[in-house]
């Protein structure tokens, strides 16, 4: 049975902690854990068996039986109303439940699997979206490069609609740190001579998502075994990252269906 308490205060210790997981991206490296809002992650985040330190729900949805039954996978529920949810709410139109969940920054890298590199990625949406490709797609494993949008960030966990919770994700990497994946890794170039949907792609591999003004940095291109183009018949200069990411990753994984 969850230990219920019942808040009405903003200045309780544990609101004030979900503030700041709410309104600073990057809060949840300090202070370990993360903030999920919404029924839809709370959801993914349950069926992925990912453990939960607290569920905070408003008195509307803890008079809901299908919400309250949510709540109760927690060892700790708050009952606050609903102007008090607003206070930690990241989102325009607030939801009736959130989870605070433990963060574990203590993962290293899996060797030889299906993995995803962002390289200093900025933009939240396009790294929520690369997630959600890489978790369809069968890449299990997400890297980030020091400088890519923090990963467990509000807006990335809404933009990977509860991708987070299937993926091995690791942050703050350098170029030199993906050597130990033992991985060919490939990227996409606007320069490269030989197109997509020409090549067997090697399998299993890293693929490389660059900047997206700056495309992938020297350090790490040179990294990559392989470079391929995305043929564009419309005549357009680039993809977005997010878009190319979508069509590399289905490649990889089409040709691994094919050769099974």
């Amino acid at each position: 049975m969850s230990q219920v308490l019942h808040i009405t205060s903003r200045d309780n210790p544990a609101l004030q902690r979900l503030r700041k997981l709410s309104q600073d991206g990057g809060a949840y490296r300090k202070l370990g854990s993360i903030w999920l809002e919404g029924d839809h992650l709370v959801r993914a985040c349950l069926q992925r068996k990912y453990p939960v330190s607290l569920a905070v729900l408003t008195e509307a949805a803890a008079a809901d039986p299908v919400l309250r039954l949510l709540g109760d996978a927690a060892p700790r529920q708050l009952i606050v109303p609903t102007d008090l949810f607003k206070t930690i709410s990241g989102l325009e139109s607030p939801a009736q439940i959130g989870f605070e969940v433990v963060h574990d920054a203590g993962q290293s890298l899996t060797r030889g699997v299906n993995t995803v590199v962002l390289d200093r990625l900025q933009d939240a949406g396009n790294v929520g979206t690369i997630l959600r490709n890489a978790a369809a797609m069968g890449f299990h494993q997400v890297l980030a490069i020091k400088g890519t949008a923090a990963l467990w960030s509000p807006k990335v966990l809404r933009a990977g609609m509860g991708a987070h919770f299937g993926l091995r994700l690791i942050e703050g990497l350098a170029p030199a740190d993906l050597d130990a994946l033992g991985l060919p890794m490939v990227a996409t170039s606007s320069y490269a001579k030989q197109q997509l949907h020409q090549l067997v792609l090697p399998s299993p591999c890293a693929w490389v998502m660059g900047h997206e003004g700056q495309g992938v940095q020297p350090d790490l291109m040179q990294r990559c075994q392989l470079t391929v183009g995305i043929p564009q018949p419309g005549g357009e200069e680039s993809l977005n990252v997010g878009s190319a990411a979508a069509i590399c990753l289905y490649e990889s994984a089409r040709q691994r269906l094919v050769n099974q």
